[in-house]
């Protein structure tokens, strides 16, 4: 983990220190192949999009460098209203600049909070699970398959098929063998399977 004790807390305007976050974001997200865009204007109640190719998800960006207990930091979750509304993004991506930390947080789990704690040390912390989860951005979750593309003509091949039972994997050549027997009269196709589908 590296330590970054003096970017971001040299700019004492939380305002502009909150628009740095944001650079640092975009660069951290760009190292990591996402694609970015920004919304017009500072009205939108998210920062960013991140384009996962099936679909756009919207990002919140916040930063903090103020201290919650012995190692943890308190981060604020909300706007001059109050509470972010449910619908206004789908992550928030919070830095914790003296640690040089993301966490990438659901909009689902911290909906309607204040502010979270974020303990980025601490291995059983409530959040340990987003620090630095950008395939979340991505659109993977942890354990799974991004994408599984298939036809629906496909078949899936039954265990009978498989290819433990010589039998059953056989069988589909088996039957071609015939089909082209019958449909061109036996010119030139073997029908042995036996010697050439071994």
């Amino acid at each position: 983990m590296r330590k970054n004790r003096w970017a971001g807390r040299v700019i004492k305007n939380c305002k502009r220190r909150g628009e740095w976050a944001e650079l640092v974001f975009a660069a951290r997200a760009i190292e990591r192949g996402l694609h970015l865009a920004m919304p017009w204007g500072e009205s939108s109640g998210y920062d960013f999009t991140v384009d996962q190719g099936d679909r756009i998800v919207r990002v919140q960006v916040k930063s903090t460098i103020f201290k919650e207990g012995v190692s943890g930091y308190s981060c604020t979750l909300k706007d001059s209203k109050g509470p972010y509304k449910k619908g206004s993004f789908e992550f928030v991506a919070a830095y914790v600049i003296p640690e040089d930390v993301w966490f990438i947080l659901p909009e689902k789990i911290i909906r309607g909070m204040w502010s979270v704690g974020l303990y980025p040390k601490l291995e059983r912390a409530k959040y340990r699970r987003y620090q630095e989860a950008w395939h979340l951005l991505c659109g993977e979750a942890p354990g799974t398959i991004a994408h599984i593309q298939a036809c629906a003509e496909e078949r899936v091949l039954s265990p009978r098929f498989s290819v433990v039972n010589h039998a059953g994997w056989t069988a589909p050549f088996v039957l071609a063998a015939r089909f082209f027997r019958w449909k061109f009269g036996g010119t030139g196709i073997r029908t042995d399977y036996r010697t050439w589908a071994t």
